[in-house]
């Protein structure tokens, strides 16, 4: 299954500038999700971190792979359209390995390991080409929105 940019904000509710998912290249529901993001010199935190180098902020990074994995959850657990959204819980393991710098496109490869109704489990990698720039295993929460 391959999503666009709209299927990707009818599945999550961030916005520009904290949306970091362009696209789905490919998702098994149950499984694992591929998706990009598309690096640009136009990202507001770049005009900071750092200028004159700029540098995807590893937070950022592990946001990008935490929003594929939202899509991921929602997509398998039919939650679309439910108002439920998917929390951080933990991060394990974060580790950055290569700088994310302007004009890559940054492919976002997350697996299930664990998966119930409420609580989600996934690892991921964050790959420029063959090369990869980030992991890490984190956890999340299904829940309803705030009021």
């Amino acid at each position: 299954m391959q999503i666009d940019i709209r299927g990707v904000m009818a599945a999550l509710p961030h916005r520009f500038p904290m949306l970091l998912v362009d696209r789905v290249e490919e998702l098994v529901k149950d499984e694992r999700i591929a998706a990009i993001k598309a690096v640009t010199i136009n990202e507001p935190f770049f005009a900071g971190h750092f200028p004159g180098r700029p540098i995807m902020p590893g937070v950022l990074i592990v946001e990008a792979l935490a929003q594929a994995a939202g899509i991921l959850a929602v997509e398998s657990l039919g939650l679309a359209g439910s108002g439920k959204l998917v929390y951080f819980m933990a991060i394990e393991g974060a580790k950055f390995r290569a700088p994310v710098e302007p004009g890559v496109l940054l492919r976002l490869e997350v697996e299930f390991v664990q998966k119930r109704a409420t609580v989600c489990k996934f690892t991921g990698r964050a790959m420029i080409g063959d090369k990869l720039a980030a992991e890490a295993s984190f956890t999340a929460m299904i829940a309803d929105a705030p009021q």
